[in-house]
């Protein structure tokens, strides 16, 4: 399959094509066309980084015949919607990251993307899925350490991995955060029905990004270990820190994952709490009422032989049994709590 000239074009921003470039000795040579990707890769001992961004089914064909890319992974760098993984091929490999950040628009969202990595001797290919924002600065990162660069391409990957996982850290604080204030709301005394929803959302976030890192876990922990010669000796140490965020990412996850399920526990106990309060005073008026509301029913049935009917003190003392009743039910109504 061959793709037409404007396809092969210079990468644009807003095009699938972001960047394509040349690297040698850690600094920046020269921008590689698309089309001419294959014969740079074979005909140099330069090491060459493309990122894609959402490409096309003929994009991604075109890139697979210049790398020599496997069928499967470039299916599932057009589908996304990957798990996180880490797939060892002949001569390459492929890595699938998801990524997240808040928005702009506030509230909290998390936008969740996918990045997905194919690194092979002197290439890597980053596919992005999603936010176009979520690699925004990491080239220029890279360039500005030119030392650290010309490790090649095990030095991007690990600054790709990096990169995406310390993105994890604001989209955790602000989680937190909600968690902080859904508490102060909560032990405040006042009970909205937005509360039980917020948790909700909160607790479904948290899931969200739980499925996101925790098979990071395991991915980074391979390439710490791993034997291959596309990953040198000099780099593996770097991806030992990546795992070390990675851990702490997961830990911080189950901690507001235990949180928040104590504060929606808290919360309904509260709630259990102030409706047997409420049926308690119901319970304490109805019993004072109950008294006045019996006298005043006995002595209007207006029955000839009852007694006191023609007692000249028989309304004013009836009057003041019902209220002497009534202050005595309260004032003990009130020792006891129930008022």
């Amino acid at each position: 399959m061959t793709l037409e000239s404007s396809d092969l074009s210079e990468p644009q921003p807003h095009r699938s094509v972001v960047n394509s470039a040349a690297y040698h000795n850690g600094v920046r040579v020269a921008d590689v066309p698309v089309a001419d990707l294959e014969d740079a890769w074979n005909h140099s001992d330069r090491f060459l980084w493309v990122g894609l961004y959402e490409p096309s089914e003929q994009l991604l064909s075109h890139i697979q015949q210049a790398f020599g890319l496997h069928d499967l992974a470039i299916e599932d760098a057009h589908k996304a919607h990957q798990r996180p993984k880490l797939e060892v091929y002949d001569n390459s490999m492929f890595v699938v990251i998801r990524t997240a950040r808040l928005s702009e628009g506030g509230g909290h969202r998390i936008e969740f993307g996918e990045t997905h990595v194919f690194f092979g001797t002197r290439y890597i290919i980053t596919v992005r899925h999603g936010s176009l924002k979520s690699h925004v600065g990491l080239r220029g990162r890279c360039e500005s350490t030119p030392i650290l660069l010309a490790k090649g391409e095990g030095f991007v990957l690990h600054a790709l991995m990096d990169f995406i996982v310390d993105q994890y850290f604001p989209v955790i604080d602000a989680l937190e955060a909600d968690l902080d204030e859904l508490e102060e709301q909560i032990f405040s005394g006042k009970f909205v029905r937005t509360v039980t929803e917020r948790i909700y959302h909160l607790r479904r976030d948290l899931l969200a990004i739980k499925q996101a890192v925790t098979p990071l876990i395991d991915v980074s922990a391979q390439l710490t270990r791993m034997s291959s010669n596309l990953i040198p000796l000099d780099t593996r140490p770097y991806f030992q820190d990546v795992h070390d965020h990675v851990i702490r990412i997961a830990d911080l996850i189950d901690n507001l994952q235990q949180l928040s399920q104590t504060a929606l526990e808290s919360y309904l106990a509260l709630i259990s709490v102030t409706q047997n309060d409420d049926t308690k005073r119901l319970a304490a008026w109805a019993a004072i009422l109950a008294v006045p509301t019996m006298i005043a029913g006995l002595y209007g049935m207006n029955f000839k032989y009852m007694p006191e009917t023609e007692w000249s003190l028989g309304y004013p003392v009836a009057l003041v049994i019902m209220f002497s009743t009534c202050v005595l039910l309260y004032r003990w109504f009130r020792k006891v709590g129930w008022l």
